[in-house]
């Protein structure tokens, strides 16, 4: 049983797919597989149930994938640790992040840290999305990820620290624009902008319209919120967008309508485990949250 075995059971068990990992780690299935036969034979256990679509960890699977998770993350951290030593820097604290996080959310926080901890290292990563920020916390490749509050995730913790209320982004020059509110029932006749598809706040936004009836109409999608907001502003069409912090009502050609009968989303930290952060690591998310604008 080698370390190299263990990271290879872990991908797999996260993805739930032996090609999938093989890409990663640019290798052939027959070699991934061979790292899970060898725990198999060293445990005398079927750690793995073979599956049309792919493979999900058995319970004895399961014990594992736990142990060598949290084995793995502790030696990873030693090991970055001892990285930070070698070249004389003070820690590092690595963050998951959507397309627009940082600027709406964290930009006041990273700031304030940056001054107390100059020496510490500061890695952020574009995932994306919620869903790969949760996925990049869960396989050991961030230490705290901002995200849009979702379903759970086995091995991963949200806290939500922020409600969004729904805003419709127009022209100016648009007839919705004088509103003070939208109605749910106004939606059905706007030139839909699309969020991001399987995004938290598409699958949310659309959730909630289904359940009164509500059909959109779409001939454009984005791949985040400020860009939905600028083909708003450009008269493009319409945006459904949570409002986010240093928006306000709208900014130029843009207004921002409020949507009240659509729930807020939620948005907040995330961790594997947050009572398990480093001290570095929780002392930047408590910033964050200490510095979010109004």
């Amino acid at each position: 049983m080698t370390l190299d075995d263990l990271r290879v059971f872990v991908a797999v068990c996260a993805a739930g797919n032996l090609s999938a990992v093989a890409r990663d780690l640019s290798c052939s299935q027959s070699a991934v597989s061979q790292h899970v036969k060898r725990l198999e034979r060293e445990t005398g256990l079927v750690l793995l149930e073979r599956r049309p679509r792919g493979v999900v960890p058995t319970g004895a699977g399961r014990v594992l994938e736990r142990a060598a998770a949290e084995g793995i993350a502790g030696l990873d951290a030693a090991l970055r640790r001892l990285d930070d030593l070698r070249r004389g820097v003070g820690g590092t604290v690595r963050v998951a992040t959507g397309a627009t996080t940082v600027r709406h959310f964290m930009a006041a926080g990273v700031a304030a840290f940056r001054e107390r901890h100059p020496e510490t290292a500061l890695q952020f990563e574009t995932a994306g999305s919620s869903r790969r920020c949760l996925e990049a916390v869960r396989a050991h490749a961030a230490d705290l990820a901002w995200v849009t509050i979702g379903p759970p995730l086995d091995g991963v913790e949200q806290r939500p620290s922020r409600e969004l209320p729904w805003m419709l982004a127009v022209h100016s020059g648009d007839p919705l624009a004088a509103r003070v509110s939208v109605a749910l029932d106004d939606l059905s006749g706007i030139r839909h902008i699309e969020l991001p598809e399987h995004s938290t706040s598409r699958v949310h936004l659309e959730e909630h319209l289904g359940r009164h009836g509500v059909r959109l109409t779409s001939t454009t999608s984005v791949a985040d919120w400020d860009t939905a907001l600028l083909l708003a502003e450009l008269g493009l069409g319409h945006a459904i967008l949570p409002a986010l912090p240093g928006w306000g009502r709208g900014r130029g050609g843009v207004r921002l309508v409020p949507v009240p009968d659509l729930p807020p989303l939620s948005a907040g930290w995330a961790a594997r485990r947050f009572d398990a952060l480093s001290p570095l690591a929780a002392e930047f998310a408590e910033t964050v949250l200490a510095h979010l604008p109004p």
